[in-house]
């Protein structure tokens, strides 16, 4: 049975790579990470130096049977002046009969290294459930024994790692994913794509325009040891210090697949909009275009995040966290 899972989740991850974005051998993606920084590295815990909690769901490819849809909450909180940071985190991220289950606590403390700069320094642990629903499956043969009955699933520790380093108008970070847990899996037979380790590079400003626009370029490149590294290219605007209006460009480096070079090719547009409805209400929305030569299967993507401050966001603290 274990090898049957086995078989299973490398033919979803092998149509994966046919249908565009691979969504199965990365970590699922967010257009509005940049909003979230516990959703790339755990070293962001606490930064907002406030008491934080988020949702956001993500849809891709929409109306595209068996495609990925991901939801996430979050809890971000502040102690020690600023100094210390937690943040709690679960996750559920559904892709045709695969489904994978996270449950995630992270700890940042974070050293200043200037007048305004600070360095963090975070992990986060937790555990996470691989399954696949064989009910999902529409066989051929119903009484094919490599189909299997019902959900099966796996277990495995998983521990996440990295660094931010913030000043008011600059922040960086790098920070490595899913470090343990997949020898479990491998032990047990069930060595699946999704759980190879990932990194993530991050790096961004915020450069003022005018007394009330503010302009935010950043970027992030994720990379996986068997899969395409991506690059994410963002552009946010600032208006009153309280919309964001903006894109991301995410491409990747060519895939050696052996597939036509079209279908290697997984590039992105997402517009995106983020706006405080009330000094402790954020909503979020980004609407992805794919550019490939699926583009046209109706498979682009829809993103909500709504993220709400434990007390009243502080517009007019010294140095607003905007990151």
């Amino acid at each position: 049975m274990k090898e049957t899972f086995r078989i299973l989740c490398v033919v979803w991850v092998a149509l994966g790579l046919v249908v565009g974005n691979l969504q199965a051998q990365q970590l699922p993606q967010f257009s509005q990470y940049m909003f979230n920084g516990l959703h790339i590295n755990p070293a962001y815990a606490g930064y907002k130096g406030e008491h934080y909690i988020q949702s956001t769901y993500r849809s891709q490819w929409v109306d595209f049977p068996g495609a990925p849809k991901t939801f996430t909450a979050t809890g971000d909180f502040s102690a020690n002046e600023g100094r210390m940071g937690f943040g709690a985190s679960f996750m559920t991220d559904q892709f045709g009969p695969a489904k994978t289950n996270a449950i995630m606590a992270s700890y940042a403390y974070r050293i200043q290294t200037g007048e305004d700069s600070y360095l963090g320094l975070g992990a986060s642990a937790g555990a996470i459930e691989y399954a696949i629903d064989g009910s999902l499956f529409n066989p051929g043969d119903l009484d094919d024994p490599d189909v299997p009955q019902g959900v099966l699933n796996a277990f495995t520790p998983n521990l996440n790692t990295g660094v931010f380093f913030h000043t008011p108008r600059f922040y960086a970070g790098v920070s490595a994913y899913n470090l343990v847990g997949r020898q479990k899996l491998a032990d047990e037979g069930l060595a699946l794509a999704y759980h190879n380790l990932h990194y993530y590079v991050t790096m961004g400003g915020l450069f003022p325009l005018s007394e009330k626009v503010q302009f935010k370029p950043s970027f992030l490149v994720r990379h996986s040891d068997t899969g395409p590294t991506n690059v994410d290219l963002n552009g946010m605007v600032l208006f009153v210090e309280r919309i964001w209006v903006g894109a991301s460009y995410r491409t990747n480096v060519k895939v050696n697949s052996g597939l036509p070079e079209d279908l290697s090719s997984r590039n992105a547009l997402s517009f995106i909009l983020e706006l405080f409805a009330l000094d402790n209400l954020r909503l979020g929305y980004a609407y992805d275009l794919q550019n490939n030569v699926l583009s046209g299967l109706r498979n682009n993507s829809h993103e909500f995040s709504v993220g709400y401050y434990i007390a009243p966001r502080k517009v007019n603290m010294k140095n607003p966290r905007w990151f």
